[in-house]
């Protein structure tokens, strides 16, 4: 009686042991939500191809242990995307969510997710709301609160010493943010501002007021196909002679498109592929040589929110079930950005440096981008005082 016991204490022990070692190395699940195909696919499939580049490097793992990536469209839809959450949620689920595209996708789920004691690590888009007095504390974001990448190109405008500029954005939220902080640097009335259909593609009209109007510099917010028919349009209209300033239209992935009709644009960011620190020209040169494409700062994003994961993972062993260690282990951004120092102000949005950059040809023959301005400095976005998280 005695052996059987010992024995079935022993195969209990082992059966104990084994199930322990099953469940540790179970992948941990990773929602990875964005605009996936149209023609606001663009930046989400950069956004999804730097994350993966990233996860590929560690061998499918993020802070050592495996994970499983579960890729889903939002459609440019708020109702498609709070119901893959509700889905992820609740049948997979998921406690982690990255990516997200758009404004209107952010403001649609963020803080469900939150809500519900999940994280949303962003790698695209910074509403005024989140940022402000809707932030949450499950919600971090390794990208600008959208004014900011509007407001440097503003700055530049106002020490360039336009006098007259005619601003054009889509007319939904992330547009009119734009625009708005463009206004704010730039700290002149507009000689005119315009929103358009947000799937517009046929910009004459608009054009034609342009030449009408007569201002000496444009400012504009076309992401995707639609900044890729601007610009072409704007050459063949003839108004290269006016400085086309711009948010996240002429840049990696347009840029291809855009051709030699981009040359001279000038275009406001975090970072850019001229970077000279490890991290960056490391991710680079792994990127274009996976994808044979300039890596756009979408991807840049979506490689430094891999890379956030990574480093809050170690920290707690990959077990996200303790969220206040998990929390704090993603706010102290123990990595190294390929944009150089990595800070959170108390809002989870970063502290950092806005420059801009000129399209140009490269010796390679490539349209490329190239940083010839830093008009902002360790900037915190102007909403960060209405989050009342410390």
């Amino acid at each position: 009686m005695k052996i059987r016991a010992m024995l079935a204490g022993a195969s209990l022990c082992m059966f104990g042991a084994m199930a322990a070692q099953a469940q540790t190395t179970e992948p941990l699940k990773i929602g990875f939500l964005a605009e996936m195909a149209g023609m606001y696919g663009a930046p989400g499939q950069d956004q999804y191809d730097a994350f993966m580049l990233a996860v590929e490097e560690r061998g499918g793992k993020l802070g050592g242990v495996p994970v499983q990536i579960i890729k889903e469209d939002t459609q440019f839809k708020p109702d498609v995307a709070s119901q893959i959450v509700d889905r992820l949620l609740d049948r997979e689920k998921v406690e982690l969510f990255t990516g997200i595209t758009y404004t209107h996708i952010a403001l649609a789920v963020y803080k469900k997710i939150s809500d519900k004691g999940a994280f949303l690590v962003a790698s695209n888009t910074g509403p005024a709301l989140i940022a402000g007095e809707g932030c949450v504390p499950n919600f971090f974001t390794t990208t600008w609160q959208n004014d900011q990448l509007s407001e440097v190109v503003g700055r530049y405008a106002k020490e360039k010493g336009y006098k007259k500029v005619f601003a054009l954005a889509p007319n939904y939220q992330a547009g009119k943010d734009f625009v708005a902080g463009f206004k704010k640097a730039y700290s002149k009335p507009l000689l005119n501002e315009v929103y358009t259909p947000v799937a517009q593609q046929d910009f004459s009209a608009e054009l034609s007021m342009i030449q009408a109007e007569g201002p000496d510099a444009v400012y504009v917010f076309y992401p995707g196909a639609l900044g890729v028919n601007f610009v072409k349009q704007y050459a063949q209209a003839g108004l290269k002679n006016i400085p086309l300033l711009n948010t996240a239209t002429t840049e990696g992935i347009n840029l291809p498109a855009q051709g030699e009709s981009a040359t001279g644009a000038v275009n406001g960011s975090f970072w850019g592929p001229d970077f000279d620190n490890e991290t960056s020209k490391h991710f680079v040169a792994a990127f274009e040589a996976k994808y044979n494409r300039i890596p756009s700062q979408y991807a840049a994003q979506g490689y430094d929110s891999a890379l956030l994961i990574d480093s809050a993972l170690k920290k707690v062993n990959g077990d996200i079930s303790n969220k206040d260690a998990f929390r704090a282990a993603l706010k102290e951004a123990d990595f190294k950005s390929l944009r150089g120092d990595f800070k959170f102000g108390n809002n989870h949005f970063p502290i950092q440096d806005f420059h801009v950059f000129e399209a140009y040809k490269d010796n390679k023959g490539r349209m490329n981008v190239r940083r010839i301005a830093t008009p902002m400095v360790q900037a915190q976005d102007g909403f960060a005082h209405l989050c009342p998280m410390k």
